[in-house]
């Protein structure tokens, strides 16, 4: 069974990826959780988009730390897996004049949009972090048969901002 991402190990992550001066938001679960400002389930991995210009220093960064390359499914995504097999899922961005960005997405044609408004703070353990608005959670959560764990961070959202979901 994959190790669990703790709330300090997201701390963790983050604060060595704010040492090397790199932009991170996170996303996923964890970035549900940021938003809530409680962990509200177990986590088995880490969501964070990156700027894409910033990729080598990330990537480099991580690795100082530990954490080795073990999925590559660039350009639309990348994932880091450490010693202790805990795994940090990363999205490349790249960004326009406007804030907004995109991400490659399997569909070339048809890639990941977010807007400038998406990228918003969170808390993880009390501490600010950057992450994705509520709005770009559910818009991820589209196209896809939920997993248990999908239903219930949509009902989180649901119970702590009141917005729509489609599942």
């Amino acid at each position: 069974m994959k190790q669990q991402m703790t709330a300090e190990d997201v701390l963790g992550v983050l604060a060595v990826l704010q040492q090397a001066d790199t932009e991170v938001w996170v996303g996923g679960g964890w970035g549900i959780d940021a938003l809530i400002g409680r962990q509200t389930r177990p986590h088995r991995d880490l969501d964070l988009m990156h700027r894409a210009g910033q990729e080598q220093t990330v990537v480099g960064t991580l690795a100082a730390v530990g954490f080795v390359q073990t999925l590559d499914w660039r350009p639309v995504r990348f994932v880091l897996t450490d010693g202790r097999d805990r795994e940090l899922d990363l999205h490349p961005l790249r960004f326009a004049a406007d804030g907004s960005a995109v991400q490659s997405s399997p569909d070339p044609e048809r890639p990941f949009e977010y807007p400038a408004s998406c990228f918003v703070t969170g808390r993880i353990a009390g501490s600010p972090v950057g992450c994705l608005s509520a709005e770009q959670q559910v818009y991820f959560h589209r196209g896809y048969e939920p997993a248990d764990h999908d239903r219930h961070d949509m009902a989180e959202l649901r119970r702590a901002f009141g917005i729509g979901t489609h599942f």
